[in-house]
């Protein structure tokens, strides 16, 4: 049976902005085959054995010419395979979709298109750009900006172009821009009309440069901009003063590494995100359960003898929930025994699991834990404490102190993350990376062992390095680091906060 093909388009480089279908095919897909401009992170969505295959295009550099993509796109489809063929943008706006359904059309094999944002409309928009506005453009046109300029005769109506009282947006044309501005102010084109230059719009990375007919060669050659850029030009590109709002976000262009593990990693890197980041995700550390579960086990079976349940993470609730859940239990068996959790996180995923928490002291560290319990009259009380391997014994030390019998149970460990070390060790050699953040001890550690003993200090030199709170940061002063940033609040937002903060006192300097 013939397969089918699924043309998506990926939008214009923000993730987010691709549609909800188009996140659908991907899922379904056996065979993922994607472009320069898709964003990799769409990938995640693919199946874990689907067959991912680039085919990226860019000035020149063909992994694949469009040939070899059409009949790579007839080859899979044809053997039965369901096929997402990610292409940048919309597939149908200077995307060469049409000639790919061509041949899917020759071939008798089955298709259907899911259209995208096209960049067209979303670099300008990222970049404050209305395309129309009632004051200033009743009309927009879209151009190739790919036309070689020694072509004898071009295809494009440049008289109808100059005459329009529109919005003009070029597609593919940052090399050819000296010619399209010649074109324009040759067939009368008022020089003095803004136009502006929008590379990688919608991604961290964006980057725009404005002038007018008569500037805006000079001001792109001055700023070094290169493909892929989007060109607009037309009277809307005044209100680009006063309504830009992604490039003035507080990280924005900051280039982040996030340690934490993968699973772990996506609420910080939203969050970074949203405030402009472009993250690097390098999970240094895994969370795996404890090798041994059987003390675990056994506690949960005895439950009913403990007064107190105590966490210190969302790890540690997620391990003993797996666990309690495993031997066939569910929260009705905590019957009457109270709970403390370290940090409103943990008092979180507690909840998630049907448990609320009779304490969550006012800071998010296992002194708090100790003094939250000074008004508990826990002499004699039996304490579980599940938690991970090397975890700091204060709090079974001061409640024992208090009277308590204490169960430690090991019930996780943080292992090594799969970052790779040479990509990570590379970044940092090459100057790619602002910040790199730690939220735990485990974290820093881990993080350490991937750079070279002798050298680790040189590679983080440019580096500024924050830390979610003041016992990861003892950590990693321990090992010869100083943190820029610490957070006052030791959650994922204090530690945004506090990155923000740094970086907009930074920058008022």
């Amino acid at each position: 049976m013939s397969g089918k093909v699924y043309l998506i388009g990926a939008g214009p480089g923000d993730p987010g902005l691709i549609t909800r279908k188009g996140i659908d095919c991907i899922a379904a897909a056996d065979v993922v085959v994607y472009d320069y401009l898709a964003s990799a992170e769409l990938l995640k969505y693919a199946r874990t054995d689907a067959e991912l295959i680039y085919v990226g295009k860019k000035g020149g550099d063909h992994t694949l010419n469009q040939d070899g993509i059409n009949a790579l796109l007839v080859k899979k489809a044809g053997a039965g395979s369901v096929v997402a063929r990610l292409k940048g943008g919309d597939p149908f706006i200077f995307g060469r979709g049409g000639e790919e359904i061509e041949e899917l059309v020759a071939a008798g094999l089955a298709f259907e298109v899911v259209p995208g944002v096209t960049s067209a409309v979303a670099a300008p928009a990222y970049a404050g750009i209305p395309l129309t506005h009632r004051q200033f453009a009743s009309c927009v046109t879209f151009i190739t900006g790919h036309e070689d300029p020694d072509k004898t005769e071009s295809m494009l109506n440049w008289q109808a172009l100059a005459d329009t009282g529109g919005t003009l947006v070029f597609f593919m044309g940052v090399r050819n821009l000296p010619n399209i501005v010649e074109k324009l102010r040759q067939f009368g084109k008022d020089p003095k009309t803004p136009a502006a230059l929008v590379r990688w719009g919608t991604t961290a990375g964006q980057q725009t440069v404005s002038g007018t007919l008569e500037t805006i060669c000079g001001n792109v050659a001055a700023a070094g901009l290169k493909a892929p850029c989007i060109i607009v030009i037309g009277e809307v590109v005044s209100l680009r003063e006063k309504m830009q709002w992604f490039e003035n976000r507080p990280l924005f262009g900051r280039r982040i590494v996030v340690t934490r593990a993968r699973k772990q990693a996506s609420d910080l890197v939203e969050r970074l995100s949203q405030m402009g980041a472009a993250c690097l995700e390098m999970p240094v550390i895994e969370i795996e359960p404890a090798k041994d579960l059987s003390a675990l086990d056994a506690a949960i079976e005895n439950i009913s003898g403990y007064d107190w349940l105590v966490f210190t993470s969302v790890n540690g609730v997620d391990a003993f929930f797996s666990r309690l859940h495993a031997l066939g239990y569910d929260t009705r068996a905590l019957g009457r025994i109270r709970t403390a959790a370290i940090g409103p996180a943990t008092a979180k995923r507690m909840n998630d699991n049907g448990l609320n928490a009779d304490i969550i002291p006012e800071s998010y560290r296992a002194e708090s834990v100790v003094s939250a319990f000074a008004g508990q009259d826990v002499s004699g009380k039996k304490i579980l404490l599940p938690r991970a391997e090397g975890a700091r014994p204060v709090l079974p030390e001061e409640l024992s102190k208090m009277g308590a019998g204490v169960d430690e149970i090991l019930s996780y460990r943080a292992v090594q993350g799969q970052a790779e070390a040479g990509e990570l060790a590379e970044a940092l050699k090459s100057g790619q990376v602002d910040m790199v953040t730690f939220t735990s001890s485990s974290t820093v550690k881990n993080f350490m062992a991937l750079l070279p003993e002798s050298g680790a200090k040189q590679l983080l030199s440019g580096a500024t390095l924050a830390a979610i709170g003041p016992i990861t940061a003892q950590t990693a002063s321990d090992m010869g680091l100083e943190m820029d940033v610490v957070a006052d609040e030791y959650t994922i937002d204090g530690l945004c906060s506090a990155i923000a903060a740094y970086y907009q006192k930074k920058a008022a300097v």
